[in-house]
């Protein structure tokens, strides 16, 4: 997957404009989450505009690689992803939370079928992945496609997340690929306050994934995090990506309290000055 710099820079001004269309949702829904969905903004670009095998105006394509959210709340991301990447118009993304909305509060398949699962509960995204992953072996399909499952930091508090990263690493599944948000904060407060995860990269491995730690905005580093992923046959692979809550707007950058809220009217033309600058 060649990453040229004229790629990149493209990358970058994508995920500016994504970021803007996560401000603009969030400020006319008056509700939703912040702190993570600009935080994770550069890995969605990576994955929709040059990792993932998709198509959009195909999006049922039956070879097309999964990608599973399971911290459903950072929804704003993955739909102004979508809509960047022509799934639905982008106009669609003012509907967010929305009484009758395909795009609700946490992605749902029933309202729109365009993502692969259906996600609010947090720590049942990479159960949902790895039931993925084993179909795929079971029907011969293991070297057509990579599942992709994007996780919280937060999120492994649930105990179910543990007993799902045992099960990956006991049957080695290599098409499975997680990305967590190590982004070091949850709704109350930060995670080392309040449910330490540290050594979190031994305590991966110690179920027999292997584990890439990598900055989680920089386009270079994380497309080479990617390309070691898919080439590890003997077992899954997790990729701790440290990103910066918020990113992007400076007075929102790694302070928890956004985690749950919205920008007002006027946070919200502050922060788009600001990313319109930048």
């Amino acid at each position: 997957m060649l990453l040229t710099e004229e790629k990149i820079k493209k990358l970058e001004k994508t995920a500016n404009l994504i970021r803007q269309s996560i401000i603009e949702m969030l400020v006319e829904a008056k509700s939703g989450h912040t702190a993570g969905p600009l935080g994770m903004a550069d890995i969605f670009t990576l994955f929709y505009f040059h990792v993932l095998k998709h198509n959009p105006k195909d999006p049922f394509w039956e070879e097309r690689d999964r990608l599973v959210l399971s911290n459903g709340h950072i929804c704003p991301v993955l739909y102004a992803t979508m809509a960047h990447s022509g799934y639905f118009p982008i106009e669609e993304l003012k509907t967010l939370r929305k009484l009758g909305t395909r795009l609700q509060g946490h992605p749902h398949r029933e309202y729109l079928p365009f993502v692969e699962n259906s996600s609010g509960p947090l720590g049942e995204g990479l159960s949902q992945a790895i039931g993925m992953a084993l179909a795929d072996r079971i029907d011969g399909k293991e070297k057509d496609r990579f599942i992709y499952c994007f996780m919280s930091d937060g999120e492994l508090d649930e105990g179910n997340s543990w007993e799902a990263i045992m099960l990956a690493g006991k049957h080695k599944l290599n098409n499975l690929i997680a990305v967590i948000d190590r982004n070091n904060i949850q709704i109350d407060g930060n995670t080392e306050h309040i449910m330490p995860l540290e050594p979190l990269a031994d305590k991966w491995r110690a179920f027999n994934w292997h584990v890439i730690e990598v900055g989680g905005h920089d386009f270079k580093t994380l497309n080479e995090a990617v390309e070691e992923a898919q080439e590890i046959f003997e077992k899954p692979t997790v990729i701790i990506a440290h990103t910066i809550p918020g990113k992007g707007v400076s007075f929102m950058e790694r302070d928890y309290k956004w985690h749950g809220k919205p920008p007002t009217k006027e946070e919200g033309e502050m922060a788009l000055k600001e990313l319109q600058n930048a």
